[in-house]
C-alpha cells in the first residue's frame, strides 16, 4: 500500500491514521490486521519505506535542474541523502525500534542490510527512484527501507531530517552507488546493525541527535530501546505479541 505525498508531518499523522483505519475495518471483520516487522521468522517480513524528496517554492529541489549532475539529483539533494546514510547506522534506533526489527533487516529481501545507496537497487537501504513521468536520467525522491510498523512515524522522520539537515550543513557527499547485491560485496561494505543493541550503541555514539532531537527526549528514546531489549531478551516468544501491539 502507497500513501501520497505530503509534507512531513501531514505524512507521518497520514501513516498513524492510516493504520488505525486499516486495523478497524479488519476488526470488524473479525481478522486483525498487524504492521511488526517480522510475524514468521522464516518468511519475508513488512516494512514502511518511506519516500522522500525537498521542496522549495513549489519546486522539487532534491532533483536535478538539468543533464549535468552525474546521479541525477540536484546539490542540496545529494548533501541532504549523504547525511541520511552517513547517520544511518543511528537512525536505526529510530526507525527499527525493537529487536524484532532486526529479524526483518536481512540481506536478500529487500529491507537493505548494508550501509550503501544505490540507484534502483531494492536491495540497497536507500536507493534513488525515477517514477514514471519523470525525464530520463533525472531522480524525483530517494527511498529509505529501514523503517518500520514499529517506528513511530513522527521521531522517526525527524531524526531523517536531522541525519539530512547534517548533510547539507557540512556538505556530505555520497559514495559510488552500489548497483548489485550488496550482499555480493561482504567485506567491502559495513552490515548495518543486526541488533536493537548494536543500533543503540551507534546512537550512543553519535552526537548529532542530542543537538536536533534533545537531550531530555533522547534519553526517554534510549530507556525505552535498553527496556525492549531487557524484556525480548528475557521472553523470547515474547515477540509474537506484537501483533496485539502494532
Amino acid at each position: 500500500m502507497a500513501l501520497g505525498h505530503t509534507a512531513c508531518l501531514h505524512a507521518a499523522d497520514n501513516l498513524i491514521y492510516t493504520r488505525e483505519v486499516i486495523r478497524a475495518i479488519a476488526r470488524k471483520h473479525g481478522l486483525l490486521a498487524t504492521f511488526m516487522p517480522k510475524y514468521a521468522l522464516d518468511e519475508i517480513g513488512s516494512g514502511a519505506h518511506v519516500h522522500l524528496s525537498l521542496w522549495q517554492n513549489g519546486k522539487n529541489v532534491f532533483m536535478a535542474s538539468g543533464g549535468s549532475s552525474q546521479h541525477g539529483m540536484s546539490k542540496v539533494g545529494e548533501e541532504f541523502m549523504a547525511g541520511v546514510l552517513y547517520h544511518l547506522p543511528a537512525l536505526l534506533a529510530f526507525t527499527a525500534p525493537i529487536p524484532n526489527s532486526y529479524d526483518r533487516i536481512q540481506p536478500n529481501t529487500w529491507s537493505g542490510a548494508y550501509k550503501c545507496w544505490g540507484k534502483e537497487n531494492r536491495e540497497a537501504p536507500l536507493r534513488t527512484a525515477c517514477p514514471p513521468g519523470i525525464q530520463s536520467g533525472l531522480v524525483s525522491n530517494f527511498e529509505i527501507k529501514s523503517f518500520d510498523g514499529c517506528a513511530n512515524p513522527h521521531l522517526g522522520l525527524a531524526a531523517i531530517l536531522a541525519a539530512g539537515i547534517d548533510g547539507l550543513r557540512r556538505q556530505l557527499c555520497l559514495p559510488k552507488p552500489i548497483d548489485t547485491n550488496p550482499s555480493s560485496l561482504e567485506g567491502e561494505l559495513q552490515r548495518l546493525p543486526k541488533s536493537l543493541s548494536e543500533s543503540l550503541e551507534a546512537l550512543k555514539e553519535d552526537d548529532l541527535f542530542k543537538d536536533f532531537i534533545g537531550e531530555k527526549l533522547l534519553v526517554a528514546i534510549k530507556g525505552v530501546r535498553k527496556a525492549e531489549i531487557d524484556y525480548y531478551d528475557k521472553q523470547k516468544d515474547a515477540y509474537k505479541q506484537l501483533i496485539h501491539r502494532y
